[in-house]
């Protein structure tokens, strides 16, 4: 409908989300509709009447309404505890009465939705197939689309796996297209795509109902009937022995026993027999004594299996001699027992085995109603917030034991300790101290039930995108840029600018690095939207999923907004639960120490922070520049991680990608192009995303006019124009004007080339401080802001060190865009006033003074100085 659709959860509203968009008899939906008053009776008899928000509004072609959704297990506590609300139906399903009764004053219908009808296998096919299904330029060719239907029509409930495998001209893009356009047909609830032996491909529907009553209708067999498999080594059961078949003869059968007795049965005979059932197949009773026989073996500790060979070696020269006179008492019972369990499990071994676990007397020694009255009095005195300790909750137990009726005698403090251990865990963790510490405790999988795969089924079906700050000190490198004296050279090149954050996007199929953005910013949308935008650089491709944490850049209206222009879904992990996003962040520590920790002025020492001397000192050390770590971790990342075989994997994730396109389809259909359109929506709006075209001025933005002379037409002055700005270059922004993007120069370029939107934000608060400290309460010109940032006084503290680390972000983003062009110093400062505000800012202090190099006078305007460089 051209709208994007929220959702609170995965496993139920997304779920419910993907079923209406594949239903053809639904018109339209929406989320979140306008609330609706429900009025019903409590459990307690009071009436209760309140708004209500359902989750979506639905338009059927024969009805439409509201509809809630809901989890199977909340329905049915929600029954029990509201009663007059949420009913099961007659029929199956839930019902909502005073929805029903609000709904039906408007001809409308009120439906509850359980999760109880999901169905995974059906969710899993449509994420498979979603590319496919609203894509006009996925076209396929007549001549595949002929090879498919003949492949399907003349073998009825041919596999997909075997359809891959025969298809010369078609591509799996070409089947599952058709598959999309119900071309063929595949039963979407049966199999996975995922799992192509087990997917059965038809040319209709009528014609897959029908070969599947063809292949499940089977004749009534006659009561009595036993069917018994008759062929040389099988082996069938009769009166109580297992005998095998020998020979198969055109007038009898011969079988034999275990103790090698052969018998000759006439064929009519053996018929008879198996029609009465006194002969039957014995491959039942030979998997039960195998998996009791395995369970046994399951069950043996190291120590019982060597006895037992310990036993079977000393009795191995026995096991042909009939003759027991010569055998020890000892060696008598193991021969008995061996024997024994010859003939029970056919394998004598097992009776070898000790049972040193089945003696002794294994009944409780404490009485069940102490133990019952132990378990609640552990459940109400110790797992709770107070978390006392075991010594006082079993001092308590001791009294709580005199005082019974009856009294009762307790445990030793011993078998008290041992029933708290056998209750620990999850729950118990949960209970004393709170959900964030009992998700440690928590079993985890990514996910292991039918709900959703566990880590994907092809590339770019599911991606994490994370940040984390690397374990490295950078220095500065613009003493490389600079011709200065060796003072200001030896200064500069040891300038330190800390450690850089870097934000990786893995593919979780198959743990490949689908792009490394490296930064001094912290996390920020801007990180997420350059990974985003190296991802389609490197593979013309947009995830179909995006997982990501709570923080607050993944919450960022632009990334949100990015995410919808390309129809991708984003999903959170839970708050607190870093090991659902286990892909990833396993990954930043592969990274570290396969990578970063073999980098002069790596970090690991200062984990014992009171040993490190200035000699050892990450910060004196540092000599990487943060263009330099880009690229060495690009190259670590694209060429050495990708190429090693991954352990989960059992293949590199280089081989497992090039896999997983070739079963799960190449979708060039998908492709996006790495062009500037793309590179402009992946760049911010302002509010409202439009600003007017002022007449002479342009379009003003956070302040700062922008002009293009695109603006002098009359049409365009004075109308409302879609803006976006760099958050990189305060110098650019981009205005949609006749259809397309054009490029608008701000009016103070040559000053604000290469400032970050960080860089200026710091400015703007810091030259609001110092005007409120005037009197004044606000900012009257850019042009104020823009004599702010080349003033002496922006090129000391925090807004040097931005400015220094925003150049080197600077020069990472032209390595990105395929360059490695020189970044002087500030690209619109005079050279001697930036290299003496580095040399202050260098300089050691006297007597708690710096003392600058250069001054600059109070009442020096911006026009009056100088400025270099190509603009």
């Amino acid at each position: 409908m051209g709208v994007t659709i929220q959702f609170e959860s995965h496993r139920n509203e997304l779920a419910r989300i993907y079923e209406l968009e594949h239903d053809s008899n639904v018109l339209e939906y929406y989320d979140q509709p306008p609330s609706i008053e429900l009025s019903y009776q409590a459990k307690s008899g009071k009436q209760i009447r309140h708004r209500y928000t359902p989750d979506f509004f639905i338009i059927r072609a024969e009805s439409a309404g509201w509809e809630e959704c809901k989890t199977e297990e909340d329905l049915i506590k929600l029954g029990e505890d509201s009663p007059n609300r949420y009913q099961e139906a007659t029929g199956g399903g839930w019902r909502c009465l005073p929805g029903e009764a609000y709904a039906a004053q408007l001809g409308l219908i009120f439906w509850v939705w359980s999760s109880a009808k999901i169905s995974w296998t059906f969710q899993q096919n449509f994420v498979w197939l979603e590319d496919y299904f609203y894509s006009d330029s996925c076209l396929v060719d007549e001549a595949a689309r002929s090879e498919v239907l003949k492949l399907v029509t003349s073998h009825l409930g041919i596999t997909l796996a075997d359809l891959l495998y025969q298809a010369e001209v078609a591509s799996p893009d070409d089947i599952h297209a058709l598959i999309a356009e119900r071309q063929i047909y595949i039963d979407l609830n049966a199999a996975r795509l995922s799992e192509p032996g087990e997917v059965k491909l038809f040319t209709t529907q009528d014609v897959a109902f029908a070969h599947e009553q063809i292949i499940t209708v089977s004749p009534v067999m006659p009561l009595g009937l036993h069917l018994v498999q008759v062929d040389v080594g099988f082996s069938v059961s009769w009166d109580g022995e297992i005998w095998e078949v020998v020979n198969t003869g055109s007038t009898t059968t011969g079988l034999l026993r275990a103790d090698r007795k052969h018998v000759e049965l006439p064929n009519a005979v053996f018929e008879e027999l198996i029609q009465k059932g006194a002969i039957v197949a014995s491959t039942e009773i030979e998997l039960d004594v195998t998996r009791e026989a395995e369970e046994i073996l399951r069950r043996a500790s190291s120590k019982d299996i060597a006895e037992a060979n310990r036993r079977y070696q000393v009795l191995e020269p026995y096991l042909k001699d009939s003759l027991l006179s010569r055998l020890s008492s000892t060696l008598r019972r193991w021969w008995s027992r061996y024997r024994e369990a010859e003939k029970i499990y056919g394998k004598g071994y097992i009776g070898l085995l000790p049972s040193h676990g089945a003696k002794g007397n294994r009944s409780p020694k404490v009485d069940e109603i102490v133990l019952k009255f132990m378990d609640e009095f552990i459940e109400q005195h110790y797992e709770n917030l107070k978390q006392r300790r075991v010594q006082r909750v079993y001092e308590s137990f001791v009294q709580a034991c005199k005082s019974h009726e009856p009294v009762l005698e307790p445990p030793c403090r011993r078998t008290f300790t041992r029933a708290i251990r056998k209750r620990a865990g999850y729950n118990q963790t949960l209970k004393r101290e709170g959900r964030r510490a009992a998700i440690q405790k928590e079993q985890f999988w990514w996910e292991l039930t039918s709900t959703t795969p566990r880590h994907g089924n092809r590339p770019f079906e599911i991606v994490h995108i994370d940040h984390t700050q690397l374990d490295v000190e950078l220095v500065s490198s613009l003493a490389s840029l600079t011709s200065c004296n060796v003072d200001l050279l030896n200064n500069t090149i040891k300038h330190n600018l800390g450690r850089p954050w870097v934000t990786f996007a893995v593919d979780a199929f198959t743990r490949r690095l689908l792009a490394v953005y490296v930064t001094y910013e912290e996390p920020s949308y801007r990180s997420c939207m350059m990974v985003l935008r190296i991802c389609v650089q490197r593979f013309k491709r947009f995830p179909q999923t995006i997982v990501t944490d709570n923080g607050s850049e993944f919450h960022s209206i632009y990334f949100e907004q990015l995410l919808a222009t390309y129809l991708c879904t984003k999903k959170y992990r839970p708050p607190a639960t870093a090991r659902f996003g286990s892909v990833v962040e396993r990954l930043f520590g592969t990274a570290n120490t396969q990578f970063v920790h073999e980098l002069l002025g790596n970090t690991q020492i200062m984990r014992q922070h009171r040993q490190v001397t200035k000699s050892v000192s990450p910060s004196k050390l540092a000599i990487w520049t943060l263009d330099n770590l880009y690229e060495a971790i690009c190259h670590w990342a694209y060429e050495v991680y990708d190429q090693q075989e991954h352990p989960a994997l059992g293949q590199s994730p280089r081989d497992s990608f090039a896999s997983g396109l070739a079963q799960g389809g190449s979708r060039l259909h998908k492709r996006v192009e790495y062009d500037e359109t793309f590179r402009i929506l992946t760049l911010p709006a302002p509010d409202q995303g439009q600003r007017k075209v002022q007449p002479g001025q342009g379009v003003k933005i956070h302040n700062i006019y922008y002009w293009s002379e695109e603006f002098r037409d009359p049409e365009i002055e004075k109308s409302l124009v879609e803006v976006r700005y760099d958050p990189f270059d305060a110098g650019t922004a981009y205005a949609f004007v006749r259809g397309q993007w054009i490029n608008c120069i701000s009016a103070y370029y040559q000053y604000l080339q290469g400032r970050s939107e960080k860089e200026i934000r710091l400015a703007s608060e810091e030259l609001y401080k110092r005007k409120r400290k005037q009197g004044c309460k606000a900012i009257n010109s850019s042009l104020e802001l823009v004599q702010f940032l080349d003033s002496v006084e922006a090129k000391e503290g925090q807004l040097l060190e931005q400015h220094l680390r925003a150049l080197e972000n600077q020069r990472v983003l032209q390595i990105i865009d395929g360059g490695r062009a020189d970044i002087s110093i500030n690209s619109g400062a005079e050279p001697a006033i930036e290299k003496a505000a580095i040399n202050n800012s260098c300089q050691t202090k006297k007597k708690g003074q710096v003392q600058p190099a250069v001054r600059m006078e109070e009442n020096e305007s911006v026009e009056s100085l100088e400025y270099y460089g190509e603009f």
